[in-house]
């Protein structure tokens, strides 16, 4: 008998409407611009891949890519925040890139806060390269925050 506990895995299945509770406590919980629920609505009816990861029942975090025309682009991707700093942002990341390659998509492009660090952090270790920047892109506060735009070819 070993004595060596195994960490539980993550298991990724596909966002239902059923998870919009866990991902909106989620979402309200790590950004202060969140997506509201109909956003996540009208992701799920349009088709784009919605994705979660659980451990143990729980979402720990999940991503949304739409993919058309050869490209995906990556419109969320979250970790609840005390599970964050644990490799489950890039387990998504690479989940999400494994998708869009099995559509076919040639490149996969997003947008992020040049304030979010961590999340610049992230895509520069996935392989991501940073293109120029959307000015005034995101809602911040009674101003508005410019987008950097990464892309990765895949």
């Amino acid at each position: 008998m070993s004595a060596i506990l195994k960490e539980p895995g993550l298991h990724f299945r596909p966002m239902q409407g059923d998870d919009l509770s866990d991902v909106m406590e989620i979402e309200r919980r790590s950004y202060p611009h969140p997506w509201t629920r109909l956003i996540f609505n009208d992701c799920l009816h349009a088709g784009y891949c919605c994705w979660v990861a659980e451990r143990q029942g729980i979402i720990e975090g999940y991503g949304i890519i739409s993919i058309a025309a050869g490209e995906a682009h990556l419109l969320n991707l979250c970790v609840r925040p005390e599970s964050q700093h644990q490799g489950i942002g890039m387990k998504i990341l690479w989940h999400l890139i494994s998708i869009a390659r099995r559509h076919e998509a040639e490149i996969i492009f997003l947008e992020v806060r040049p304030t979010n660090r961590p999340a610049c952090e992230l895509y520069r270790q996935a392989g991501f390269n940073e293109l120029g920047t959307r000015k005034d892109y995101y809602p911040a506060g009674d101003k508005r925050e410019d987008a950097l735009i990464f892309a990765r070819v895949l």
